[in-house]
Formats: C-alpha cells, sequence, structure tokens
C-alpha cells in the first residue's frame, strides 16, 4: 500500500517519520495510553524507535497497515496516531486504531483523523467496512467512535487483554453509507479543532449530549456519597472485600430473602461476585452504579443500586437493601435521597422508578422519605422465585420539589 496524505479539518495525517520518535515516546508515557492500548509499558526511547522506523513502514509496505501521524497542518506538531491497525484484503475490511497526546486533548482531534482516515479507506481503497474495538469501560474511545459514526454493536471477548484490564470488549462497525449524513469537518473559526464543522455534526453524542456526559462519569472512578443520619455521617462507596462477610449475613436474612431476589441459599461465592464482577461490570459499562451503604464508623449497612434504563436514556430504577442491625436507623432513606440526587445531576435522569412487593411496608416508607411519591400497584409486575407477584410502583422525578431534600 502507497502511503498517503490527508488534509481534513486543521489536520495533516502523514506516515510516521523519524523525527517523530520523540513525541511518541513523550505522549506515551501517559497514564491512559499505557492503560487502554497496547503499547508497552513501561514505554521506553527504543520502543519508539522501533515504531516509527520499523512497525509503521513495515505496515504500509505489506499492506497490512495504514498508521498515520496525525499533526497540526499549520505547525507541524505531532498531536496524535491514528489508522488502519489491520487490513484483510479478502474481506475489504479494516480496524482503526487512535490515541491523543496529553497536550492535545480536548480539540476534537481523534473524531476528525478517524473520519478522515474513514473517507480515504472508503474512496481511495474501497473497503466496505471498518471495525473499531475498545475494552469495555474505555468510554473515551467509545465516545470517540460514536462521534465518528460508528456504530456500538456490543461485546465481545479480547483476544489479547490487557493485563491490567478486562477480558471483554466492545466492537462497534462503520459502513461508507454511515459517512453520508457526516460532512467533512472544517476548520472555519481557524482553531485547528474542526470547529466550523456543521451543526449536528457529532450526533447524538456530541459535546454536551447526554452520552458526553456519562462517559465522563463513567470514565472515572466511582464517587463516594455522603448523608447526614441521625447518628452521624453515612456514606455510599463500591462494595469491597471486607464487606463480603456482612453481605452474606445480610443476604442470608429471612426478610432480605422473603423481599428481594437474592440467591437461596446464599453462598460466599455469591458475595464475591456481586462485589467484584457485578458491581464493577455495571459502573464499567456504564450501566449504573452499585454501592454499599457504610454507617459513621465506615462499616456495612446495606446495599442501594441504581439501573439506567436501556430503553430509555432518561429513566433508572433502583432497589436497596438494609442489614438487619441497621434497621430502623433511617441509613436507607438518606442514601437513596442522596443517590438520587447524584443521578439527577450527574447522570442526567428525569425519572427514577422505586418497586417493591405489597406488604414490604419498611421498603415503601424508606422510598417514601427520600421523595418517591405512590403512583399505584402493578399487578404481577416482577417475578419472583418462580412466580410473578403484584408490587407497588413509586417515582421520584428530576423536577420534584422534594427530589434534593435529604441529600448531604
Amino acid at each position: 500500500m502507497k502511503p498517503a496524505k490527508i488534509t481534513e479539518g486543521g489536520l495533516l495525517l502523514r506516515p510516521w517519520e523519524p523525527t517523530d520518535a520523540d513525541a511518541v515516546h513523550r505522549a506515551c508515557q501517559d497514564p491512559d495510553i499505557q492503560r487502554w492500548t497496547t503499547v508497552p509499558s513501561p514505554y521506553l526511547p527504543e520502543h519508539a524507535e522501533g515504531f516509527v522506523t520499523e512497525v509503521a513502514p513495515a505496515a504500509w509496505a505489506n499492506g497490512t497497515g495504514a498508521p498515520f501521524a496525525v499533526c497540526d497542518a499549520s505547525t507541524g506538531e505531532v498531536l496524535g496516531s491514528c489508522g488502519l491497525v489491520s487490513i484483510n484484503q479478502t474481506l475489504r475490511t479494516g480496524e482503526v486504531g487512535y490515541w491523543t497526546a496529553p497536550w492535545a486533548r480536548g480539540r476534537a482531534v481523534a473524531v476528525v483523523a478517524t473520519r478522515a482516515v474513514a473517507r480515504w479507506a472508503f474512496r481511495e481503497h474501497g473497503l466496505r467496512r471498518l471495525i473499531w474495538q475498545a475494552e469495555v469501560g474505555n468510554h473515551a474511545s467509545r465516545l470517540v467512535a460514536l462521534r465518528a459514526g460508528f456504530r456500538v454493536d456490543g461485546e465481545l471477548r479480547l483476544a489479547q487483554p490487557h493485563p491490567r484490564g478486562t477480558a471483554d470488549g466492545w466492537i462497534g462497525s462503520l459502513l461508507p453509507s454511515d459517512l453520508a449524513g457526516l460532512s467533512e469537518l472544517s476548520d472555519a473559526d481557524g482553531d485547528g479543532n474542526g470547529g466550523g464543522a456543521p451543526e449536528g455534526t457529532d450526533g447524538p453524542a456530541a459535546p454536551g449530549s447526554l452520552a458526553a456526559r456519562r462517559a465522563a462519569v463513567f470514565g472515572r472512578t466511582q464517587p463516594v456519597l455522603f448523608a447526614n443520619a441521625g447518628d452521624g455521617e453515612i456514606r455510599l462507596r463500591r462494595p469491597e472485600a471486607r464487606d463480603l462477610d456482612a453481605i452474606v449475613t445480610a443476604c442470608r436474612d429471612p426478610e432480605t430473602v422473603r423481599w428481594t431476589t437474592v440467591p437461596d441459599p446464599y453462598q460466599r461465592s455469591d458475595a464475591e461476585f456481586y462485589a467484584h464482577e457485578h458491581a464493577t461490570g455495571r459502573w464499567t459499562r456504564g450501566q449504573g452504579a452499585v454501592f454499599v451503604i457504610a454507617d459513621p464508623d465506615d462499616n456495612f449497612a446495606g446495599t442501594l443500586e441504581l439501573r439506567l434504563s436501556a430503553g430509555d436514556p432518561g429513566m433508572a430504577d433502583v432497589g436497596y437493601l438494609v442489614a438487619p442491625h441497621a434497621r430502623g436507623r433511617g441509613y436507607c432513606s438518606r442514601a437513596l435521597a442522596a443517590a438520587s440526587a447524584w443521578a439527577f445531576a450527574s447522570l442526567g435522569l428525569w425519572r427514577i422508578e422505586w418497586r417493591a412487593h405489597l406488604g414490604n411496608d419498611a421498603s415503601r416508607r424508606a422510598a417514601e422519605k427520600a421523595g418517591f411519591t405512590m403512583e399505584g400497584v402493578a399487578r404481577q409486575g416482577i417475578p419472583h422465585r418462580g412466580t410473578r407477584v403484584d408490587v407497588w410502583v413509586g417515582a421520584l422525578l428530576s423536577s420534584d420539589d422534594n427530589a434534593y431534600r435529604e441529600a448531604g
């Protein structure tokens, strides 16, 4: 494959050159690049030298890839990397990969470059599909892919998992027709970041959109929330290994078994899965948050889970349980109010829904104290241990006057 140059949106994409080694080495010291890509760690000068003088030229010469240095078109400064990391000539498909240097972030560099590479690959080389892959949890890369026009289709198990990551990846695809509604990003305002692009170019993942907002939230560590209780300050935090025994005890309690869907009998392996896989996976995938309700001494007092709706981006539902020794202290209502306030403010929700079996008066009291309004009964509304049961339904809206009254 003949090396090429592309100019678009204030960027110049060109083949890597030996003089780029210092910039590559400097960029790849970034913890995020080392965490989410396959570059060696620690990244040494010889790694950068080998990439720009051997690996990248060989990919062009053999037709197995098309790696571009992404540079500022005016100054020539290296801003990142983008290109085809693999090409299947038989199927006429390729896989795109990219990273942005720390000093160039916030300028839409990866989005502009990815679209430019895609147009070049479809137009000049007749490729019929591009693939994007990233480890589950790499929300920044996912947001770039969405803005570039990729349809994120699902998950797959990674062939080469990161040693400090998970074994699962997101996968997306881009067809020539997907680019039809995306104009080439111009640089009408002269800032070198494509800011003159037509309105709506970035679609539903545009800056300021709900997708962008949630990518920023879930791309960080799950926060610790605080609320004032009668006997001190409680916190909502991620489950930890020290909580496992207490989780097992709480989930073997007859009242917990009666009103929730925890496994019965509840084993320590269930607690380990809940704390280490279920809770981590929900946050990493951007599907919601699992919190431990911790008492003023930071000991386990219960759990609270917020689950985002897959079908309605403005909705979520909530579930919780309180350990027997912590009941009657008001922890749950205050935790529920604090979690709801955080979800409205950070995740852009409009409605949080609560459901509980008819007769679960303790759960209802906690929801009402947190500001939830009871809306009625859903007959046979949820499955429960082989049957279906009637449930109360309540909700808290972001517009409710008392939505934040317990948040602390």
